[in-house]
Protein backbone atom coordinates (compact mmCIF):
# COMPACT_ATOMS: atom_id res chain seq x y z
CA UNK A 1 0.00 0.00 0.00
CA UNK A 2 1.25 3.52 -0.75
CA UNK A 3 0.25 6.75 1.01
CA UNK A 4 1.19 10.42 0.89
CA UNK A 5 0.42 13.46 2.99
CA UNK A 6 1.26 16.88 4.35
CA UNK A 7 4.71 15.70 5.51
CA UNK A 8 5.79 15.59 1.81
CA UNK A 9 6.71 11.90 2.10
CA UNK A 10 5.49 8.89 0.14
CA UNK A 11 5.25 5.89 2.48
CA UNK A 12 5.02 2.22 1.55
CA UNK A 13 3.24 -0.28 3.80
CA UNK A 14 2.88 -4.05 3.96
CA UNK A 15 -0.71 -5.17 4.59
CA UNK A 16 -1.01 -6.51 8.13
CA UNK A 17 2.04 -4.66 9.48
CA UNK A 18 1.79 -1.45 11.47
CA UNK A 19 5.08 0.19 10.53
CA UNK A 20 6.05 1.82 7.25
CA UNK A 21 8.51 -0.35 5.29
CA UNK A 22 9.91 2.44 3.08
CA UNK A 23 9.74 6.24 2.86
CA UNK A 24 10.35 8.03 -0.44
CA UNK A 25 11.41 11.67 -0.32
CA UNK A 26 11.88 14.38 -2.91
CA UNK A 27 8.65 16.36 -2.98
CA UNK A 28 8.88 19.86 -1.52
CA UNK A 29 5.14 20.30 -0.98
CA UNK A 30 2.29 18.12 0.28
CA UNK A 31 1.71 14.85 -1.58
CA UNK A 32 -1.82 14.94 -3.02
CA UNK A 33 -1.97 11.47 -4.65
CA UNK A 34 0.17 8.35 -5.06
CA UNK A 35 -0.15 5.05 -6.90
CA UNK A 36 1.70 1.83 -7.77
CA UNK A 37 2.28 0.76 -11.36
CA UNK A 38 0.52 -2.41 -12.50
CA UNK A 39 3.43 -4.71 -11.61
CA UNK A 40 4.29 -2.64 -8.51
CA UNK A 41 7.88 -1.87 -9.56
CA UNK A 42 7.21 1.88 -9.78
CA UNK A 43 5.45 4.45 -7.60
CA UNK A 44 4.23 7.79 -8.90
CA UNK A 45 3.13 10.65 -6.64
CA UNK A 46 1.70 14.07 -7.42
CA UNK A 47 2.12 17.12 -5.23
CA UNK A 48 0.65 20.52 -4.44
CA UNK A 49 3.44 22.15 -6.48
CA UNK A 50 2.15 20.55 -9.69
CA UNK A 51 5.09 18.14 -10.04
CA UNK A 52 4.92 14.36 -10.29
CA UNK A 53 7.78 12.14 -9.13
CA UNK A 54 8.36 8.53 -10.15
CA UNK A 55 10.43 6.12 -8.05
CA UNK A 56 11.96 2.81 -9.11
CA UNK A 57 11.30 0.55 -6.13
CA UNK A 58 13.75 -2.17 -7.15
CA UNK A 59 16.61 0.30 -7.34
CA UNK A 60 15.14 2.36 -4.46
CA UNK A 61 15.77 5.64 -6.27
CA UNK A 62 13.98 8.56 -7.87
CA UNK A 63 13.57 7.77 -11.56
CA UNK A 64 12.06 10.95 -12.95
CA UNK A 65 10.40 14.26 -12.10
CA UNK A 66 7.55 15.27 -14.41
CA UNK A 67 6.70 18.97 -14.59
CA UNK A 68 4.04 20.76 -16.60
CA UNK A 69 1.01 21.28 -14.37
CA UNK A 70 0.67 24.81 -13.01
CA UNK A 71 -0.78 23.84 -9.63
CA UNK A 72 -1.92 20.88 -7.47
CA UNK A 73 -1.87 17.42 -9.05
CA UNK A 74 -5.02 15.99 -7.47
CA UNK A 75 -5.22 12.56 -9.13
CA UNK A 76 -3.24 10.11 -11.23
CA UNK A 77 -3.52 6.63 -12.69
CA UNK A 78 -1.11 4.18 -14.29
CA UNK A 79 -2.07 2.81 -17.69
CA UNK A 80 -2.85 -0.94 -17.50
CA UNK A 81 -0.29 -1.62 -20.26
CA UNK A 82 3.01 0.20 -20.63
CA UNK A 83 4.77 2.87 -18.60
CA UNK A 84 2.25 5.67 -19.00
CA UNK A 85 0.62 7.84 -16.34
CA UNK A 86 -2.37 10.19 -16.58
CA UNK A 87 -2.60 13.10 -14.15
CA UNK A 88 -5.34 15.61 -13.36
CA UNK A 89 -4.80 19.00 -11.80
CA UNK A 90 -6.50 22.04 -10.35
CA UNK A 91 -5.19 23.83 -13.46
CA UNK A 92 -8.14 22.06 -15.27
CA UNK A 93 -5.81 20.01 -17.50
CA UNK A 94 -5.22 16.28 -17.86
CA UNK A 95 -1.78 15.17 -19.00
CA UNK A 96 -0.62 11.82 -20.37
CA UNK A 97 3.02 11.03 -19.60
CA UNK A 98 5.55 8.55 -20.94
CA UNK A 99 7.47 8.11 -17.70
CA UNK A 100 10.42 6.24 -19.20
CA UNK A 101 11.22 8.37 -22.25
CA UNK A 102 9.25 11.29 -23.61
CA UNK A 103 7.71 13.09 -20.65
CA UNK A 104 4.35 14.71 -21.47
CA UNK A 105 2.84 13.10 -24.57
CA UNK A 106 -0.51 14.90 -24.65
CA UNK A 107 -2.55 17.48 -22.76
CA UNK A 108 -6.33 16.96 -22.72
CA UNK A 109 -8.30 20.21 -22.40
CA UNK A 110 -12.03 20.15 -21.75
CA UNK A 111 -12.56 20.66 -18.05
CA UNK A 112 -13.44 24.20 -17.05
CA UNK A 113 -12.73 23.73 -13.34
CA UNK A 114 -10.53 21.65 -11.00
CA UNK A 115 -10.02 17.99 -11.99
CA UNK A 116 -10.55 15.71 -8.97
CA UNK A 117 -10.42 12.16 -10.33
CA UNK A 118 -9.50 10.06 -13.34
CA UNK A 119 -9.24 6.38 -14.24
CA UNK A 120 -8.11 4.32 -17.24
CA UNK A 121 -10.52 1.73 -18.64
CA UNK A 122 -9.42 -1.91 -18.18
CA UNK A 123 -8.43 -2.18 -21.86
CA UNK A 124 -6.48 1.10 -21.70
CA UNK A 125 -8.28 2.77 -24.61
CA UNK A 126 -10.40 5.22 -22.61
CA UNK A 127 -9.88 7.59 -19.73
CA UNK A 128 -12.71 8.82 -17.49
CA UNK A 129 -12.34 12.05 -15.53
CA UNK A 130 -14.42 14.26 -13.28
CA UNK A 131 -14.16 17.58 -11.49
CA UNK A 132 -15.85 20.60 -10.02
CA UNK A 133 -18.18 21.24 -12.98
CA UNK A 134 -20.17 18.10 -12.07
CA UNK A 135 -19.96 16.09 -15.29
CA UNK A 136 -17.92 13.00 -16.21
CA UNK A 137 -15.80 13.20 -19.34
CA UNK A 138 -14.73 10.17 -21.37
CA UNK A 139 -11.60 10.48 -23.49
CA UNK A 140 -10.63 8.32 -26.46
CA UNK A 141 -6.86 8.01 -25.98
CA UNK A 142 -5.86 6.78 -29.48
CA UNK A 143 -7.95 9.55 -31.08
CA UNK A 144 -6.79 12.16 -28.57
CA UNK A 145 -10.25 13.67 -28.08
CA UNK A 146 -13.28 13.67 -25.79
CA UNK A 147 -15.66 10.83 -26.61
CA UNK A 148 -18.65 11.70 -24.41
CA UNK A 149 -19.78 13.84 -21.49
CA UNK A 150 -22.03 12.24 -18.86
CA UNK A 151 -24.32 14.69 -17.07
CA UNK A 152 -26.64 14.03 -14.16
CA UNK A 153 -24.85 14.90 -10.93
CA UNK A 154 -25.72 18.20 -9.26
CA UNK A 155 -22.31 18.81 -7.67
CA UNK A 156 -18.60 18.06 -8.09
CA UNK A 157 -17.48 14.61 -9.25
CA UNK A 158 -15.30 13.01 -6.57
CA UNK A 159 -14.39 9.63 -8.11
CA UNK A 160 -14.91 7.40 -11.14
CA UNK A 161 -14.56 3.62 -11.50
CA UNK A 162 -14.79 1.26 -14.47
CA UNK A 163 -16.46 -2.11 -13.95
CA UNK A 164 -13.78 -4.83 -14.29
CA UNK A 165 -15.79 -6.97 -16.74
CA UNK A 166 -18.81 -5.08 -18.06
CA UNK A 167 -19.17 -1.94 -20.21
CA UNK A 168 -20.17 0.08 -17.15
CA UNK A 169 -18.83 3.18 -15.40
CA UNK A 170 -19.63 4.41 -11.89
CA UNK A 171 -19.25 8.01 -10.74
CA UNK A 172 -19.54 9.48 -7.25
CA UNK A 173 -20.28 13.05 -6.31
CA UNK A 174 -20.44 15.64 -3.56
CA UNK A 175 -24.20 15.51 -4.18
CA UNK A 176 -24.16 12.25 -2.16
CA UNK A 177 -25.02 9.86 -4.99
CA UNK A 178 -23.32 7.20 -7.09
CA UNK A 179 -24.50 6.98 -10.69
CA UNK A 180 -23.99 4.04 -13.05
CA UNK A 181 -23.55 4.59 -16.79
CA UNK A 182 -23.90 2.25 -19.76
CA UNK A 183 -20.79 2.79 -21.91
CA UNK A 184 -22.46 1.68 -25.13
CA UNK A 185 -25.39 4.11 -24.98
CA UNK A 186 -23.73 6.61 -22.58
CA UNK A 187 -27.01 6.67 -20.65
CA UNK A 188 -27.54 6.46 -16.90
CA UNK A 189 -28.48 2.96 -15.72
CA UNK A 190 -29.30 3.74 -12.09
CA UNK A 191 -28.44 5.97 -9.14
CA UNK A 192 -28.15 5.62 -5.39
CA UNK A 193 -29.85 8.07 -3.03
CA UNK A 194 -28.09 10.59 -0.82
CA UNK A 195 -28.31 9.09 2.66
CA UNK A 196 -24.77 9.56 4.05
CA UNK A 197 -23.53 12.89 2.68
CA UNK A 198 -20.92 13.54 -0.02
CA UNK A 199 -19.38 10.36 -1.45
CA UNK A 200 -15.59 10.68 -1.56
CA UNK A 201 -14.40 7.34 -2.97
CA UNK A 202 -15.73 4.34 -4.90
CA UNK A 203 -14.17 1.06 -6.00
CA UNK A 204 -15.60 -2.08 -7.57
CA UNK A 205 -14.92 -5.46 -6.00
CA UNK A 206 -12.54 -7.44 -8.22
CA UNK A 207 -15.36 -9.84 -9.20
CA UNK A 208 -17.56 -6.91 -10.24
CA UNK A 209 -20.54 -8.00 -8.14
CA UNK A 210 -20.57 -4.98 -5.81
CA UNK A 211 -19.16 -1.50 -5.41
CA UNK A 212 -17.75 -0.02 -2.19
CA UNK A 213 -18.10 3.64 -1.26
CA UNK A 214 -16.81 5.98 1.42
CA UNK A 215 -18.90 8.94 2.59
CA UNK A 216 -17.83 10.86 5.69
CA UNK A 217 -17.06 8.04 8.16
CA UNK A 218 -19.47 5.54 6.56
CA UNK A 219 -18.55 2.58 4.33
CA UNK A 220 -21.32 1.24 2.09
CA UNK A 221 -21.65 -1.69 -0.29
CA UNK A 222 -24.00 -1.26 -3.26
CA UNK A 223 -25.47 -3.10 -6.22
CA UNK A 224 -26.68 -1.21 -9.30
CA UNK A 225 -29.41 -3.07 -11.26
CA UNK A 226 -31.41 -1.77 -9.52
CA UNK A 227 -29.35 0.48 -7.22
CA UNK A 228 -29.56 -0.96 -3.72
CA UNK A 229 -27.57 -1.03 -0.46
CA UNK A 230 -26.09 -4.39 0.56
CA UNK A 231 -24.33 -3.30 3.76
CA UNK A 232 -23.39 -0.25 5.85
CA UNK A 233 -20.49 0.12 8.28
CA UNK A 234 -19.93 3.22 10.42
CA UNK A 235 -16.18 3.62 10.96
CA UNK A 236 -16.15 6.37 13.59
CA UNK A 237 -12.58 7.58 12.95
CA UNK A 238 -12.88 10.56 10.65
CA UNK A 239 -13.66 11.21 7.00
CA UNK A 240 -12.76 8.40 4.60
CA UNK A 241 -10.29 9.64 1.98
CA UNK A 242 -9.40 6.50 -0.01
CA UNK A 243 -10.39 2.88 -0.60
CA UNK A 244 -8.55 -0.12 -1.99
CA UNK A 245 -9.25 -3.84 -2.41
CA UNK A 246 -6.36 -6.27 -1.86
CA UNK A 247 -6.66 -10.07 -1.64
CA UNK A 248 -10.37 -9.88 -0.69
CA UNK A 249 -9.64 -7.24 1.95
CA UNK A 250 -11.13 -3.74 1.84
CA UNK A 251 -8.63 -1.11 2.98
CA UNK A 252 -9.76 2.39 3.94
CA UNK A 253 -7.74 5.51 4.71
CA UNK A 254 -9.03 8.61 6.42
CA UNK A 255 -8.28 12.11 7.64
CA UNK A 256 -6.90 11.41 11.11
CA UNK A 257 -3.54 11.15 12.84
CA UNK A 258 -3.83 7.36 13.27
Amino acid sequence: MVTGGEDKKVNLWAIGKQNCIMSLTGHTTAVECAKFSQNEDLVCAGSASGALKVWDLEAAKLLRTLTGHKTNVRCLDFHPYGDFVASGSFDTNIKLWDIRKKGCMYTYKGHSKDVHCLRFSPDGRWLASGGDEGSVKLWDLPAGKMLAELKGHSSAITDVAFHPNEFLLASSSADGTIKFWDLESFQQVSSTVNDAGPVRQIIFHSDGKAIFSGARDVLKVYGWEPARTYDTLIMGWGKISDLSVCDSQLIAGGFSLT
